[in-house]
């Protein structure tokens, strides 16, 4: 199986938890990309089994340079593709704002709509969109999410 995963990162949170990603698809046998959202191309997406896309959760959604990244993917681009999305986020029940939660049920995180926008180019949704949490606005990732990232990315190498 040949995998992409592209990101953006803000503080290296996602970067890290893509990497972890790209690495735990390398360990189940896959070749892997790992680029960042600046290094991909629209085209390489097309070009792959399983594509993945990470954004840190910016104002309720994906960065900009991930959302024009999944725009240039042709309309049925993806069609045969295996395709995920993730992010990170603050933790509501950590951060315990009311006003921050009634945000987050209004306009949700950046999963969501990437996972979405990967479905309406055509790509087949391996598993559920993820969040990964961080402490704190600038990090760093919460004690076991890189571990959970990895056990994410294996169950997508497994649904492929």
């Amino acid at each position: 199986m040949k995998a992409l995963v592209v990101y953006d990162s803000m503080f290296g949170n996602t970067e890290q938890v893509a990497q972890e990603i790209g690495q735990a698809l390398l360990s189940e046998g896959h070749e892997v990309q790992t680029l960042r959202v600046t290094e991909a191309s629209s085209q390489q997406a097309t070009e792959v089994d399983v594509l993945l896309v990470g954004s840190p959760t910016r104002a309720f959604r994906p960065t900009p340079a991930i959302t024009q990244f999944l725009k240039e993917i042709p309309d049925n681009g993806l069609q045969g593709i295996k395709v995920g999305a993730f992010d990170t986020r603050v933790s509501l029940k950590e951060v315990n704002s009311k006003v921050l939660t009634f945000f987050v049920k209004l306009f949700g995180y950046a999963a969501e709509p990437m996972a979405k926008r990967l479905q309406q180019k055509g790509g087949a949704q391996a598993l559920s969109p993820e969040g990964f949490i961080v402490t704190g606005k600038e990090g760093p990732l919460r004690e076991g999410e890189l571990e959970r990232a990895a056990g994410w990315a294996k169950g997508i190498a497994r649904a492929a």
